[in-house]
């Protein structure tokens, strides 16, 4: 059994956009593994115990970012993977999720792809909760997205809870399979310190465009990203609101008359 984590390192701090192409300059603040992902690798770390049928599968990560997203990578291995492949080069930068969808599924197809794929939800810098699906799409594989609940992972197929608007559905389907978890689905294990200085010493595979079967710098980074900012600004601010200071039940009043106006 294969199962594969896509993660991504997400900036902590004030980083700055560029302002002509409107790109995140990540190499300007701290980097962090995106706080949602923590839920996918505990997801996938249970999923291997449960579908492995007592033999040791193989979890690996896999991220897309500058040197520095190695870190993010570390984090994942001290927590309990197998392997990781950090997917940096220049020509990736700016993706938005179409290009980074393709330099993802163009790096799982070399690599092989997994039986299971996992991924958080979303990121705290896009946020646009679209990868999962987009990655899902190129490589042809069933997704399953708002993992709010895991009934069981087994050899045979896998049983987990999803939200949706209208209430809770339990999906059940055998692999390949990816999944998109939430924060509801697990509790994310924390690692010891033992095993974080053992994760400094593993290996992690390093990729870059020439690395991938189909290397047209046209489809990767900001060439091949159809999104474009057309303008970056800070939003006025003209207007000063005093703060009001008044009882409950007259706050009560004038919220119920704000709504009904």
């Amino acid at each position: 059994m294969r199962i594969g984590i896509c993660v991504k390192q997400t900036p902590v701090g004030n980083a700055r956009m560029d302002d002509k192409t409107g790109v995140l300059i990540r190499s300007s603040a701290e980097g962090i593994l995106n706080p949602d992902d923590l839920f996918a690798v505990e997801a996938a770390l249970q999923a291997a115990a449960g579908s492995a049928g007592g033999a040791t599968a193989e979890v690996f990560a896999v991220t897309m970012g500058p040197p520095s997203a190695e870190r993010a990578l570390r984090e994942v291995l001290a927590m309990g993977a197998t392997g990781a492949l950090l997917l940096s080069d220049t020509a990736f930068s700016g993706a938005d999720v179409t290009a980074t969808s393709r330099t993802l599924a163009e790096a799982l197809r070399k690599y092989g792809v997994p039986d299971m794929i996992f991924c958080g939800q979303r990121t705290v810098d896009g946020d646009t909760a679209q990868l999962p699906f987009a990655l899902a799409a190129r490589l042809g594989l069933p997704a399953v997205g708002w993992v709010k609940g895991i009934e069981y992972f087994r050899a045979d197929g896998y049983s987990v809870l999803q939200e949706l608007s209208a209430g809770t559905a339990r999906v059940q389907g055998e692999y390949p399979a990816l999944f998109a978890v939430g924060r509801e689905a697990v509790q994310p294990r924390a690692p010891s310190l033992s095993r974080r200085l053992a994760a400094q010493r593993l290996p992690i595979t390093i990729w870059g465009l020439a690395d991938l079967p189909s290397s047209d710098p046209r489809n990767y980074g900001l060439a091949g990203s159809p999104t474009r900012v057309r303008k970056l600004y800070a939003p006025a601010r003209n207007v000063k609101t005093p703060p009001l200071y008044m009882e409950a039940a007259e706050a009560a009043a004038l919220i119920r008359k704000a709504l009904a106006e």
